[in-house]
């Protein structure tokens, strides 16, 4: 929103101040400080809050250490960060942008699905919160609409060679507007932008995929019905990790914390794949109009960081339902609108871990109940971090060493980069 008032400004004042506000690095940066106070200055006051209304966290006892402390502890503390999202993004990003537009609208369909979900839990008085089927619905319905925007919004596109994009099977008929001739190192290129579900692929030269060629059909019918691989990947991609950060968000500061690790990685990629001559050099897709999303993955750093001034251990405040499942479907949706969904596996090498101990515990239990008569654990308890607290490591320590692993992973993340 500043950026109209700063353009308007610079009709009448000239260049300076006004200039400033084109430079993404100085609003990103402005836009993880402004996060970090609205959390830090709001967030007290939220609690307090929550606190008169008797928002409290009802534990079940599950014999973990330090468990029956928390009982009590207001919940539904993802309101700060969704608050310390949107508000900056609003105010530093450029609201034209359909990236910004889709992430806005992630965030809001997100929070509404986790805060009936808490709502139910807390003043309903119903552990069992918002209905799963209703839930599945809710995420999926992004997915959908994720889906369906990326596909027919024509400034969500990729910009490339016109005969690289003829060798990866592009149609003239994906192109959207005139082809341009640009010189490169005193050659003329064209260059020309493409409605496809072209992706990258990490660690393989000449790094594109097309979902497009993975249908047995001929090249144009292919690229017409692509739509039929890319929608169900998309709602399956955002179910999923949403899901996934809903597991791990069990100890003081976990979640959060790797969260915001991965939401640097998102802003690195989202800078990279802006900038044309950045994307080149990386041989990676040319996203035009995804630099504004190095604002809206700030604003989510800016979220993370101020809401672990409350909710690292011993925690203050917890997120709930609201913010876990609000972080997740950011992440989902960032990766997916950056091209970067091949790399969730690493990226979010927590989420998926947490998520796979709690399927496989829950289909070995199944499976041996079924064949010796009683089921049987390969976890001592699931999610994976319960596991660890069941061998007597403190909390404060699980979520280092969590956090640890998140940053391993990452930097290789972004090494995959150049990694080929």
């Amino acid at each position: 929103m500043l950026i109209y008032l700063f353009e308007w400004l610079e009709g009448i004042l000239g260049d300076d101040p006004a200039r400033l506000m084109q430079y993404i690095s100085f609003r990103a940066g402005v836009a993880v400080i402004l996060s970090l106070i609205i959390s830090m200055l709001f967030g007290g006051r939220i609690i307090r809050y929550l606190q008169r209304q008797q928002v409290g966290e009802t534990v079940r006892d599950l014999g973990l250490e330090g468990q029956k402390k928390k009982q009590g502890t207001p919940t539904m503390g993802g309101v700060i960060i969704i608050m310390a999202i949107l508000i900056p993004c609003v105010l530093m990003a450029d609201l034209r942008n359909d990236y910004i537009l889709l992430m806005i609208v992630t965030t809001i369909w997100m929070a509404a699905i986790g805060f009936l979900d808490d709502y139910i839990k807390v003043f309903r008085k119903n552990k069992q919160g918002l209905a799963g089927k209703f839930k599945i619905m809710g995420q999926v319905g992004l997915g959908l609409f994720v889906a369906v925007t990326m596909l027919m919004s024509e400034e969500v596109c990729v910009r490339m060679d016109v005969a690289d994009a003829e060798k990866a099977g592009l149609t003239a008929a994906q192109r959207i507007g005139d082809v341009e001739v640009v010189t490169i190192a005193g050659e003329e290129v064209k260059k020309a932008s493409y409605k496809t579900a072209l992706t990258n692929v990490p660690f393989i030269k000449g790094n594109n995929l097309d979902y497009a060629r993975l249908l047995p059909l001929s090249r144009d019918l292919a690229q017409k019905y692509a739509w039929v691989l890319f929608v169900p990947l998309v709602i399956f991609i955002v179910t999923a990790v949403s899901n996934a950060a809903n597991l791990t968000d069990g100890l003081d500061g976990l979640a959060t914390g790797v969260s915001g690790i991965i939401g640097a990685v998102l802003a690195v990629f989202a800078y990279v794949s802006g900038n044309a001559i950045a994307a080149d050099y990386l041989n990676i897709l040319y996203l035009p109009g995804t630099g504004e999303l190095v604002i809206f993955a700030a604003c989510f750093l800016g979220a993370c960081l101020g809401f672990l001034w409350y909710n690292s251990y011993p925690a203050s405040v917890f997120m709930g339902d609201t913010g876990s499942l609000t972080l997740g479907g950011i992440i989902a949706a960032l990766a997916i609108l950056l091209r970067k969904e091949l790399l969730i596996p690493i990226m979010c090498g927590i989420f998926v871990a947490e998520n796979l101990s709690v399927i496989i515990q829950v289909s070995y239990f199944k499976y041996t109940k079924k064949k010796f008569g009683e089921g049987r654990r390969i976890f001592l308890m699931s999610p994976l971090h319960h596991h660890y607290q069941k061998k007597g490591m403190p909390e404060v320590k699980i979520v280092n060493r969590f956090w640890i692993v998140g940053i391993l992973l990452a930097v290789f993340t972004i090494i995959t980069l150049k990694l080929r």
